[in-house]
């Protein structure tokens, strides 16, 4: 089976004059983008500068809201009372908007970044707040994010939802992603990834580190921006894809999967 499927990277991830993403040479690879916000990552120099860059090649430009959490980079847990969590989210998607208006553009996803991923994943009041943040923002929003109580939450509140797969993440047998202190959290050869792109992008099928074949359906295949080799990853999975008859773009919302596959577990980001 093949198909069209969108590339997505995390980008903007700096501050001031901190930067951890390659923005320039991986906006020349990847469909989409997730773009940090401000609470993570992104000042507002960095944003404007990202979303003009995406823009100019034809990159689509989604946000990645994150816990207030700039020390952390955003993958510490942090718990907030809902109103507080709806508003934060709120607040980083107006950021965001604010500098694609004067190109005359919109938003055209949100994915969760960090720990607030992982936490929406399994946390039900979590995900539904975030939702209801995003549905207040714009209804025909797209929710990007792996099958979860994440997706769950924005199809409930009428919200248009893709999937995202990880290629250069590994697997545990219950679905979820192992975690970043474990042995086979990351899977760093570029040849590897692509093959697991293109096994996710054509057969809808991600190996667990077991060796274990997991269902994954998904319209978008994401690539952590801030890897070592990103650059070189992102460019053999482009070509690997593409080799493999695979359309590479990003999605509208006819294009985006109607149902996914049943998951065995939860991902967490």
């Amino acid at each position: 089976m093949s198909r069209s499927i969108d590339l997505i990277a995390d980008l903007g991830e700096g501050f001031g004059a901190w930067t951890m993403t390659e923005d320039d040479a991986l906006t020349r690879i990847v469909t989409s983008a997730n773009v940090a916000c401000g609470f993570h990552a992104g000042d507002p120099s960095t944003i404007r500068d990202t979303v003009a860059l995406c823009l100019d090649r034809g990159v689509a430009v989604g946000a990645h809201p994150s816990f207030p959490d700039l020390r952390g980079f955003g993958r510490r847990p942090i718990e907030l009372p809902l109103p507080d969590l709806e508003a934060d989210v709120l607040y980083q998607l107006g950021a965001l908007d604010a500098f694609l208006r004067p190109h005359g553009r919109r938003l055209h996803h949100v994915t969760p970044h960090g720990s607030l991923g992982n936490m929406t994943a399994v946390r039900e009041d979590y995900a539904r707040a975030v939702a209801r943040a995003v549905r207040a923002f714009d209804p025909q929003l797209t929710v990007a994010y792996q099958e979860s109580w994440m997706t769950r939450a924005a199809e409930e509140e009428g919200l248009p939802v893709a999937r995202i797969g990880f290629a250069d993440r590994g697997y545990a047998d219950d679905g979820t992603l192992v975690a970043r202190s474990l042995p086979g959290a990351f899977v760093t050869d570029p040849g590897e990834v692509a093959a697991r792109a293109v096994r996710m992008a054509t057969e809808g099928v991600v190996t667990s580190v077991t060796g274990t074949p997991l269902p994954m359906s998904c319209d978008s295949i994401l690539l952590h921006g801030d890897s070592p080799a990103a650059v070189s990853v992102a460019t053999t999975v482009r070509q690997r894809l593409e080799s493999e008859g695979v359309r590479v773009a990003a999605w509208s919302g006819h294009e985006i999967q109607s149902s996914a596959l049943p998951a065995e577990g939860i991902a967490h980001e």
